[in-house]
């Protein structure tokens, strides 16, 4: 019976910690580089946090290769919402681990939660995005690794938040 990834509440925090700064600081590949190969990003929408890509619809949905091009596009000059970049800041709480729990590959992930606040400066204004991570941590050559990561959003709509998410959450 698989058991899980055994990891502590600090060193869950340390890594998105860790994880928050190299997406604050901009350094998406580095970020890329904490994902596994199967990874899945995703952005649910604002009235169905916990709804499923199979049914409802998302604002993210990605997979490795879609988040390779979002992230190639989002550094290009090309990305015309974040040309100049903007500044965010992420505060991360609420740190909470279990098992995986699916079933699939289970002895090597452990599930992390927290709360999240990421604050976006750009064009003279600030942009609020509250809501929760949900991720599937992996084990892969003794470093941890992004095989799941979901931020559902607390608000009913991205009208005070500029309209849109083009950053990475």
């Amino acid at each position: 019976m698989a058991v899980g990834l055994d990891l502590s509440r600090a060193e869950a925090e340390d890594f998105l910690y860790d994880e928050a700064d190299l997406l604050d600081g901009w350094d998406l590949e580095a970020w890329l580089a904490l994902c596994t190969d199967d990874v899945v990003y995703e952005v649910p929408a604002t009235g169905l946090p916990d709804g499923s890509p199979a049914t409802s619809l998302f604002l993210i949905h990605d997979d490795r290769f879609m988040l390779e091009s979002r992230i190639k596009r989002l550094l290009s000059r090309n990305a015309h919402a974040e040309n100049p970049r903007s500044r965010t800041r992420r505060l991360i709480t609420n740190v909470r681990v279990g098992p995986a729990g699916d079933g699939d590959g289970a002895a090597d992930e452990a599930a992390v939660r927290a709360s999240f606040h990421v604050i976006r400066f750009r064009d003279d204004a600030m942009h609020h995005y509250v809501g929760r991570y949900s991720y599937r941590l992996r084990s892969v050559d003794g470093q941890l690794r992004i095989a799941h990561r979901r931020a559902a959003l607390d608000a009913d709509s991205l009208r005070h938040s500029g309209g849109k998410v083009s950053i990475l959450l």
